[in-house]
């Protein structure tokens, strides 16, 4: 599997790597490619859900924390710098098997760490009874796309006040808050976040693709897709 990587190391925001994702699945002729992207406070919420019911917007606001509208479904998540997203860009449309084949995948990497952990139905990867990595898919023509977010550490009250679920779907769930239902990989390893980045970059990937600034060029374009919502730019 090809490890994609930019150009520079210019910071960018989260509607970058989203459309980033879109312009490999579309333009870069490889079976499997996989990269890893790390950003400022940000909120990402499913194509399905109402922002309203989902993301404390006067919270973000105050704290200056982006909301964006991924393409894929799931539910809403909360990133930062203490945390690594993970792309996963496939050819295809087996949606059962592509989720698995990229869950085993993170499986092995934490087996390496010696962090017992397993996967779930809803494609979660759990230590225990408590969720440390949760993935969405989407599809475009022939090809699949899942992303994920690892959560090695990250800032708590951003995360409990950021994303709002309803009190019924935390019942449900039978639980009482956000903060009963994840871990945090850095509990489990003395490894550091960028160690881990290395280890599931040698364990998943053999070669290196370097996009051009020709290819970022693009990509802004894509981008521009994922800020026309109006919360968005009020939030920006």
């Amino acid at each position: 599997m090809k490890y994609i990587t930019l150009p520079d190391e210019k910071e960018r925001r989260l509607s970058f790597y989203l459309a980033m994702e879109e312009y490999v699945a579309r333009h870069v002729n490889e079976s499997e490619c996989f990269f890893m992207w790390q950003v400022k406070p940000s909120v990402i919420f499913g194509r399905n859900q109402v922002i309203e019911n989902e993301v404390n917007i006067d919270y973000c606001r105050e704290n200056s924390i982006s909301v964006y509208r991924r393409k894929s479904g799931g539910g809403c998540v909360y990133a930062d710098m203490d945390n690594v997203m993970l792309s996963y860009i496939t050819d295809g449309d087996q949606v059962g098997f592509t989720f698995n084949k990229f869950v085993n995948m993170i499986l092995l990497v934490l087996r390496k760490l010696g962090v017992e952990a397993v996967g779930t139905s809803h494609n979660d990867i759990m230590i225990g009874d408590k969720k440390v990595c949760g993935t969405a898919f989407y599809q475009l023509p022939g090809r699949s796309i899942v992303h994920s977010t690892l959560l090695y550490d990250t800032n708590m009250e951003h995360m409990l006040h950021a994303i709002t679920p309803s009190r019924e779907k935390l019942q449900k769930k039978g639980i009482e808050s956000v903060r009963q239902r994840i871990t945090l990989l850095k509990d489990y390893t003395s490894m550091t976040l960028e160690g881990v980045k290395t280890l599931i970059r040698e364990t998943l990937c053999r070669e290196e693709l370097v996009l051009t600034a020709a290819d970022v060029a693009e990509i802004e374009k894509i981008e521009q897709d994922y800020l026309r919502d109006d919360f968005i730019h009020l939030l920006l």
